[in-house]
């Protein structure tokens, strides 16, 4: 993620800022210019001050207060670029679901940030019924013990529990799980990777290719869950993959890869924002030192992502210890799961330049 710029007084801002809080301008983020721009009224539209200044108006989202994307006034539809695969809300009568609603909204914002930048393709279940993607945000019923709404894909629709907004609820669900992370942001991550497993991979002839990496995915993929959940991960499974989860099955290998990868390239890209460099003043070990000023969307060489984001994780995990947190990236990269990232980094940006030279 980028910082942005008040283009009226210079105030630093960030992605979900709506005003400016040294001058109070009204803020909207461009999706089409990844540029967050302070507006000016102009009648029942707005004014960029970002050049080349457009005239915009807001998604129907905003409000409720969950969306500060802007959108052409030619656009056909009322939703902005993230809102518009939306196909289920939570029922908003009730107080609580707004402000869970608003927290995933801001989440599944900061993913589609990620999948503008990297250019890649996306379409909505109402544009393409057969392959399209669209999300669902459910609560889960009045009565404590019936069913609970399950997180998941399913042939592009994605499922996120209303639940997963709810700090203290989250918080039982990983310690249950055995997981060292958990946030809204990883959910829609994670799901998303299975959504582009069928479109980059599947779809996109590279089975074969994949199946050198990440293993057979055509065995069985209930009977392996299953398997999973009764018997656990291996004991050497962090010498082959990300997380414990990822042992379950090729296809969820995949997407828990996918999600580091996003986790790696947006944060990688904040650390460049600030013009981070990292050098413990106590050894002169290089593989810890490192100056981050790369593009990690832009950049083809996942050697110098890894080179980066390595010191960086140390820095920022030794910095959460000193504030009695756990580590903000509780996650070893073996050559093996680098490999990985490799083959999701060769996927997306091979897709990128397709899809930019046929444009």
């Amino acid at each position: 993620m980028q910082l942005f710029r008040c283009q009226n007084c210079g105030q630093l801002l960030y992605f979900e800022n709506t005003h400016c809080e040294r001058c109070s301008f009204r803020l909207g983020y461009l999706p089409w210019a990844s540029n967050l721009s302070a507006l000016d009224a102009d009648g029942d539209l707005w004014l960029t001050l970002a050049k080349p200044r457009h005239e915009v108006r807001f998604c129907e989202n905003a409000g409720y207060d969950v969306c500060n994307w802007l959108m052409d006034p030619s656009d056909a539809g009322t939703r902005c670029e993230a809102c518009r695969y939306n196909r289920t809300i939570p029922d908003l009568s009730i107080e609580q679901n707004v402000s869970r609603w608003r927290r995933i909204e801001s989440a599944k914002h900061w993913l589609f940030y990620s999948l503008l930048r990297l250019g890649l393709p996306l379409k909505s279940q109402a544009d393409d019924p057969g392959s399209g993607l669209a999300f669902d945000f459910l609560a889960d019923g009045a009565s404590p013990t019936g069913p609970k709404v399950l997180t998941g894909h399913d042939n592009g629709l994605i499922t996120l529990a209303l639940a997963e907004a709810d700090d203290v609820e989250r918080e039982r669900r990983r310690t249950r799980m055995g997981e060292p992370y958990r946030s809204p942001l990883g959910h829609f991550r994670h799901e998303i990777g299975h959504y582009f497993w069928d479109v980059l991979v599947r779809d996109g002839g590279l089975i074969d290719e994949c199946r050198q990496v990440f293993g057979d995915d055509s065995k069985d993929y209930n009977a392996a869950l299953q398997a999973y959940y009764q018997n656990g991960a291996p004991s050497d499974w962090q010498q082959h993959f990300v997380s414990a989860y990822a042992t379950s099955h090729p296809w969820e290998d995949w997407a828990e890869t996918w999600a580091h990868y996003l986790h790696i390239v947006d944060t990688l890209e904040m650390g460049s924002a600030f013009g981070i460099r990292v050098q413990p003043l106590i050894t002169r070990d290089e593989t810890l030192t490192t100056e981050i000023d790369l593009d990690p969307y832009q950049s083809n060489d996942m050697e110098e992502i890894i080179g980066a984001w390595l010191p960086l994780t140390f820095a920022m995990n030794s910095l959460n210890r000193a504030m009695g947190n756990h580590d903000v990236y509780p996650f070893v990269l073996s050559p093996a799961v680098i490999t990985k990232l490799g083959f999701v980094h060769s996927v997306v940006h091979q897709t990128a330049a397709t899809r930019g030279q046929s444009q």
